[in-house]
């Protein structure tokens, strides 16, 4: 009886399989580059983000650029007041939230509008890499940013750049020039309540002022302290570096 060998498995035609090594090489350059910059910023400040250049330009950009602040020039409730507004689950989550996207989508499904569900670490990586106008790639670009910075920055320095690099206003970026613009403070000096306002008017920065808020904003700023105080300072320590410093 006579056996039968092994059925070979076929191979892609000669140019075929040039092509595809060439594109595991250009894809393996590119991650090779994207880890490089990563890597970078994560020790170098950067002087302003892709999106306040986008939705501004070059020059603009510069003559805004923020003042930066590290974590360990900050009071606690700056960043509870952040935390609390945008990202509740940031210092335990590793970059995607799902508890609140789920939430987001039934509650669209119920009728409501579909709301954002972004954690802080995306919107770091929009407001450094990408760009504000929302479409299918911007979204894969932000959510591969996104698992490059969870494994490659830690949560400190990812609420650090977040902070620094966000918008507070027109032409107002990073939490000291915000902090000065409103309230004629250094960000060092802001208040728990001072906070709170400023985190309030974070999904809305270019119509919201926190100095003089309507009742939907204050209601907003309200739950905001309340939020501050149901996580207490304990909720930091996985951003903190080093616990009870502050």
């Amino acid at each position: 009886m006579m056996l039968l060998g092994r059925r070979r498995r076929a191979r892609p035609p000669g140019p075929l399989r040039y092509l595809l090594w060439l594109l595991v090489a250009l894809l393996g350059l590119v991650l090779a580059a994207v880890v490089a910059v990563l890597l970078y910023f994560a020790r170098v400040d950067p002087p302003y983000g892709m999106a306040m250049v986008t939705a501004t330009d070059r020059a603009a950009a510069s003559r805004h650029r923020p003042e930066w602040r590290s974590l360990d020039e900050l009071p606690d409730a700056v960043l509870l007041a952040v935390i609390a507004s945008e990202d509740q689950r940031f210092p335990r989550h590793r970059g995607f939230d799902w508890s609140s996207v789920r939430q987001a989508l039934t509650d669209h499904a119920r009728g409501g509008r579909l709301r954002g569900a972004s954690t802080i670490t995306q919107q770091t990586a929009k407001n450094l890499f990408l760009w504000h106008e929302r479409s299918w790639l911007r979204k894969a670009l932000e959510a591969g940013l996104t698992v490059g910075m969870e494994l490659l920055w830690s949560k400190e320095r990812i609420l650090e750049v977040y902070l620094n690099l966000a918008q507070w206003g027109p032409g107002i970026y990073g939490i000291e020039n915000a902090a000065q613009h409103y309230f004629d403070v250094p960000a060092s000096e802001l208040t728990p309540q001072q906070a709170a306002r400023l985190a309030a008017i974070l999904p809305s920065p270019g119509r919201l002022d926190p100095v003089t808020p309507g009742e939907t904003l204050e209601r907003r700023i309200a739950w905001i302290e309340e939020q501050m105080g149901v996580l207490g300072p304990g909720w930091l320590r996985p951003v903190r570096e080093c616990p009870g410093k502050h």
